[in-house]
């Protein structure tokens, strides 16, 4: 049996169409009610929803064998797990935005307010630029508007929130996307299981990419 930790909403939801078109499915995970594991013996999977930003635990430390977490939560948290696929769904990017008419004044150290300060930090020393991170975990928006700082550094998808406040991305740091993960262990003793769901997903994202 291999277990498999989806993140709960509509990225979520997408994914587990992929592993059902893969013959992956378990019927009982679309009926109604509170329950918590979803399993199809047949099929030799089972399935759990988890908050979106705890998959990469659940992986990690060997509570599911895969799972499929957004590759903004592999680069902040860096949790120590094989990658194995790259889903290309749920894409958006990694930015730095700000007030549209925002010029950095290089004399003094850069405010980034941020959900994602290793990742900010890891783009801005590349830059060798000093910075100064303030660690919010929402509404990320406000703080270049109340002067609380400079820029943000967050997930853009379509940019409205941006737009609909007076703000645009400046900068790109990295394209994001759903990834299928895979804990090290598993990948070890469930070889063949795990390379088997693999490939099956690998082809339904070839056949996704091929019907756009």
């Amino acid at each position: 049996m291999i277990n498999v930790a989806l993140p709960k909403g509509r990225l979520g939801e997408r994914v587990y169409d992929m592993f059902e078109r893969a013959g992956f499915g378990c019927p009982e995970i679309r009926k109604p009610g509170r329950k918590l594991i979803f399993e199809n013996a047949a099929a030799g999977v089972s399935f759990f929803w988890v908050k979106p930003s705890d998959v990469a635990i659940y992986v990690e430390r060997g509570a599911a064998d895969v799972g499929v977490a957004g590759k903004d939560i592999l680069l902040e948290y860096s949790p120590d797990v094989y990658e194995l696929l790259d889903l290309r769904c749920g894409v958006c990017r990694m930015c730095v935005a700000g007030r549209r008419d925002f010029r950095d004044d290089p004399t003094r150290p850069l405010c980034v307010a941020t959900k994602f300060p290793r990742i900010a930090r890891g783009y801005y020393s590349e830059l060798s630029r000093e910075i100064d991170i303030i660690k919010l975990n929402g509404s990320i928006e406000l703080a270049p508007l109340l002067g609380l700082s400079d820029v943000i550094v967050d997930i853009v998808e379509t940019g409205s929130t941006l737009r609909e406040n007076d703000l645009a991305p400046l900068e790109t740091i990295t394209a994001i996307s759903a990834r299928l993960i895979a804990n090290k262990v598993s990948y070890k003793f469930k070889n063949d299981e795990i390379i088997r769901l693999c490939r099956g997903i690998s082809e339904m994202v070839s056949q996704e990419e091929t019907e756009k």
